[in-house]
Formats: C-alpha cells, sequence, structure tokens
C-alpha cells in the first residue's frame, strides 16, 4: 500500500466511517450537513467501532467531516417523536428506573472505549464541539484542537445533565470550580482558553490540524507498546489511589516491564 492508496474502510453506517491503516485506527464523523449531529443510531455506531478495532491498533484518532466537530444532540431527540425506531424523551421518562437506567448505560458505551489502557486516542477538533460533541471530544486521551474551536456544555440549559461520561474528564481536566462554571453557564471556551486550562494539548490553524495530528500520532508510536499501556494505566489510575497506593503500582509495573525486556515474563 504506497501513501496515496485509501485506508481500509473496516466500518461505515450511520454517521460513523473507522478505516484502518496499519496501527492507526480513525474515527470519522460522517454528517457535516448536519454539523455531525448525534443519535442513538450513531452512538451504537461509535460503539461498534470500538468492538471492531483490530489487536494491533495502538493509535485511534477520532475526527469529523465539515466545519464543525460535532453540534450535539440532534434536535430531533426533543421532539414528541424522537427518532424513528427509537424510544422518544418522553418515552424514556415514562419507563422504569431500571429501563432508563440500561438505555443511558447503551448510549455511554459510545464514549467510554476510548480510554480503553491498550490504545491512546486523540480527538482532532474544529469548529463547535457541543454538548454531546464536547463529551466525545473529552473521551479521548488527547485533544488537538483548531484555532476556530468552540466548546460548550449546553445540557443544563436544557433543564439536563451532561450524562455521556464528560463530567469525569472535564473535572480532571479543568478543575471542579472551572468545570461547574463552563457547565452551569454553558458558555463557549474558545481555542487559547482551552489550551490555558488543559482541555487542549494542542491548537494549529485549521488547515494544520489533520497533519498536527497525524504527527502526534506518530510520535505516541515510537515508544514500545507495552511501556506506553503500562504508563497510561498508571496514569489513568493516579487519582483514585493514594500516594502509597501509587507508589505500589509503580513499581509493579516496573517489575512487568524489567521481567519483560529481560526475556522472563510468562
Amino acid at each position: 500500500m504506497t501513501s496515496l492508496d485509501p485506508a481500509p474502510v473496516v466500518l461505515d453506517k450511520d454517521g460513523v466511517r473507522l478505516t484502518v491503516e496499519g496501527d492507526v485506527a480513525t474515527v470519522a464523523l460522517t454528517n457535516p450537513a448536519k454539523r455531525n449531529a448525534q443519535s442513538p443510531a450513531l452512538w451504537r455506531a461509535l460503539t461498534e467501532a470500538g468492538r471492531a478495532l483490530p489487536g494491533d491498533v495502538r493509535v485511534v484518532v477520532l475526527r469529523a467531516e465539515g466545519k464543525s466537530f460535532s453540534a450535539g444532540l440532534d434536535r430531533q431527540a426533543f421532539t414528541p417523536e424522537g427518532f424513528d425506531g427509537e424510544p422518544s424523551f418522553l418515552d424514556l421518562a415514562r419507563g422504569s428506573d431500571e429501563e432508563l437506567d440500561a438505555t443511558i448505560a447503551e448510549y455511554q458505551e459510545a464514549f467510554t472505549w476510548w480510554r480503553r489502557n491498550d490504545v491512546v486516542s486523540i480527538a482532532a477538533v474544529q469548529g463547535h464541539a457541543i454538548g454531546a460533541g464536547f463529551q466525545l471530544a473529552l473521551a479521548c486521551d488527547l485533544r488537538v484542537v483548531a484555532q476556530d474551536v468552540q466548546f460548550a456544555m449546553r445540557e443544563t440549559s436544557l433543564g439536563l445533565v451532561p450524562d455521556l461520561t464528560g463530567t469525569q474528564p472535564l473535572v480532571a481536566a479543568v478543575g471542579y470550580a472551572r468545570a461547574l462554571e463552563i457547565c452551569a453557564t454553558g458558555r463557549f471556551v474558545h481555542a487559547a482558553e482551552a489550551e490555558r486550562i488543559g482541555l487542549a494539548n494542542l491548537v494549529v490553524p485549521a488547515e494544520e490540524l489533520d497533519a498536527a495530528v497525524r504527527d502526534l500520532a506518530a510520535a505516541l508510536l515510537a515508544a514500545p507498546r507495552d511501556a506506553v499501556v503500562e504508563t497510561k494505566a498508571l496514569l489513568r489510575g493516579a487519582t483514585g489511589r493514594t500516594y502509597e497506593e501509587q507508589r505500589a503500582a509503580e513499581r509493579a509495573a516496573q517489575a512487568r516491564r524489567l521481567r519483560d525486556l529481560a526475556g522472563l515474563s510468562d
């Protein structure tokens, strides 16, 4: 395969396309006409994309076609009829606690697999990333953003809460007080602030976004996979451990690495 050949398509449905080229997978949102608005069908496709990743993939890039990353939940969700073949919000509210919890848990699955320890995920974000779009960007480990990016968490203004796993990574990135202010006001966070407060790892001109993500992916692939996997697991678990527990986790991880490098692992 030459560099001009398109990457093989593994999945292409409901506004989501998964392509894989070697150890890099790309998940693209492919409905620019609707600013990549999200729906339960799109969430199921994202979940399916995560399950379809080949085992040798090390980096997953999340990108979106068009001028906006994702304008959030498709407004059709707020109509009485909702989406064809899907329960409306009114239907969900009328269900039992168990049914409602199970439905939201299913939706959340689209946002959880990006944190797997065996891959590093990068969100390439341009234009609007609102509500569910903001939470999808937060689901990734790293965020490279264009100078025109506009993050906003609008759920509270609709009488709802961010429920697609975005609250924990937002607090981890910017702290409780800033996260509360961003969510409760629903205001926009632009590129310069996003970089300053820790939402963005890198800000670049829009025309350089793809190249910057490729460079970051290449840098991530330079280190041995198992060392990156162990390091990600250590960092992800750090906030939930005491200092002494983290010391012990570091020792155990390093012991595994040393034995592996010495050819003594199982």
